[in-house]
C-alpha cells in the first residue's frame, strides 16, 4: 500500500485528505492511502520519513512551504522557480521538492481572464510560499504586479501606501489574496484594502476556498468586480501533485 500525505500545522482545515481519499475510490485505485500528518516543527520530518517507508509522496501546506526545503534532495525547476515547496516526492532515500500551486494557479488565472490579462497589473496581497507561487505564475504570463504587505519595503507596498495614494489601485485592477484571511472560522476577517474605489472593471482572486465567497470577494462584487475562490486552483494543483507522484 503506497502512502500518501499532507504536513503542516496545524491540519484542521485540510482539503487534501478528503480530496485523494474520494479520488482513490472513484478511480478504482486500491493500493493508496492518504493521512494527514500534523507536525509542530519541520525537523519532525527526517523521522516521519524513516517511520513510514511506504510513504511515497507528502503535500506541505502552512508554514512550512519554504521551511522544507533544507530537508529535501534536490529541487524540480518549479520549486527553485518559485522558492517554496507544496509537493514532496520520495524516489527511494531522495526527497525531491516540487511546486503546484505555481502550475493550479497559473492555469486557472487563464481560463478565468484569458486575453485580459495582456491589459492588467496586479496586486499580490501577502508575502508567504502561496505569494511566491503566485508572482511566478504572474511572472511567466507577464503581467507585471506589485506585492503588499502590513510593512512597505523595497519591493512591497503597505496596506496604508493603497488608502494614501488612491492612484495605486488605479493601475492595479488584478488583486490576488495568498493571505488566510477571511477563511474558515474568521469569515468577517479582509485584507485592508479601500475597497471604495473597486469597480465594474476589477478582477479579484482569493487563494482561500472555505468559504466559497469570502469577505475579501463580498467587498469587490458588490461594487460590480469579478471574483473568483482558490477551489479550481486547489483541485488543479491536486492533480498535479497525483502525476508527479506517479511519474507522469
Amino acid at each position: 500500500m503506497r502512502q500518501f500525505g499532507l504536513i503542516g500545522y496545524p491540519l484542521g482545515h485540510s482539503f487534501s485528505k478528503g480530496y485523494f481519499t474520494e479520488k482513490f475510490k472513484r478511480e478504482g485505485i486500491n493500493d493508496a492511502a492518504y493521512e494527514l500528518y500534523p507536525l509542530q516543527r519541520i525537523d519532525e520530518l527526517p523521522q516521519l520519513v524513516a517511520q513510514t517507508p511506504q510513504l511515497a509522496g507528502l503535500n506541505v501546506t502552512i508554514p512550512y512551504k519554504e521551511q522544507v526545503i533544507p530537508y529535501l534532495s534536490s529541487l524540480h525547476d518549479s520549486a527553485q522557480k518559485v522558492g517554496a515547496v507544496n509537493v514532496i516526492k520520495r524516489e527511494g532515500e531522495q526527497l525531491i521538492g516540487y511546486n503546484s500551486d505555481y502550475f493550479g494557479f497559473k492555469l486557472s488565472l487563464q481560463e478565468w481572464l484569458g486575453n485580459k490579462l495582456n491589459n492588467l497589473k496586479a496586486l499580490v496581497l501577502g508575502t508567504g510560499g502561496a505569494a511566491k507561487a503566485v508572482g511566478a505564475a504572474l511572472d511567466d504570463l507577464e503581467v507585471p504586479y506589485q506585492v503588499v504587505s502590513r510593512q512597505s519595503g523595497p519591493d512591497t507596498l503597505s496596506y496604508a501606501q493603497l488608502h494614501q495614494q488612491p492612484y495605486l489601485l488605479l493601475q492595479h485592477r488584478l488583486i490576488i489574496n495568498t493571505t488566510p484571511l477571511g477563511m474558515q472560522p474568521n469569515l468577517s476577517s479582509s485584507p485592508d484594502l479601500p475597497y471604495e474605489q473597486l469597480g465594474p472593471d476589477y478582477y479579484l482572486y482569493d487563494l482561500v476556498y472555505n468559504p466559497a465567497e469570502t469577505q475579501f470577494m463580498k467587498e469587490g462584487t458588490k461594487r460590480g468586480a469579478s471574483a473568483k475562490n482558490g477551489l479550481q486552483m486547489l483541485h488543479l494543483q491536486a492533480e498535479k501533485a497525483w502525476k508527479i507522484w506517479n511519474g507522469e
